[in-house]
């Protein structure tokens, strides 16, 4: 468990770096996005994931690393987005990193806990199942939000954000580590 902390948590400053120098270029204009356009917006990145790992091609310059730390992007401003509320006011840049790291580490608690129950199972699938329970976890929440956000038994948009985390994490922990 000590390695996947320390794996994870590299991860979580890569994606942090692009997510600063990103904020840098276009401050957080993703603000203005309701949870339903960033719910789309990480589909876009999944389903295209899926598409080079079926074909094996790609036609613009990003790989799959690319898109899975968009989708890690994306999904962490989905959770601010649903605490807040889109809004066409800038966040600043402390405020922004403290909610950016805040939810990384709610993340992190949960992988934890699962990662305990389930004892590293994760290690031995295949990054093409992340992807695919990634496009899962996306038309789940998408039935949710056609529902105005409620749901019967099942957990919320906010739990399904932070799955998507955890399995685009766990992708990049393949890719960047290789699979032990």
């Amino acid at each position: 468990m000590d390695k996947t902390n320390q794996q994870f948590d590299k991860i979580i400053a890569l994606c942090r770096n692009i997510f600063m120098k990103k904020m840098k270029d276009y401050g957080t204009a993703w603000r203005i996005l309701r949870t339903n356009s960033i719910t789309d917006q990480i589909y876009i990145k999944a389903y295209r994931i899926r598409n080079i790992e079926k074909t094996g091609i790609t036609k613009i310059d990003e790989d799959i690393r690319s898109e899975f730390i968009g989708i890690i992007n994306y999904a962490i401003m989905g959770l601010i987005q649903l605490e807040l509320g889109p809004s066409e006011n800038e966040l600043s840049e402390n405020v922004t990193l403290e909610m950016y790291d805040r939810c990384f580490n709610t993340a992190k608690t949960l992988m934890q806990a699962k990662n305990h129950d389930y004892g590293e199972a994760w290690r031995n699938m295949r990054i093409n199942s992340y992807t695919d329970l990634i496009l899962m976890k996306l038309k789940r929440t998408k039935q949710i939000e056609d529902n105005q956000g409620k749901t019967l038994i099942s957990e919320g948009i906010d739990a399904n954000y932070l799955d998507i985390v955890n399995y685009a994490v766990f992708a990049m922990i393949k890719i960047e580590f290789g699979d032990n």
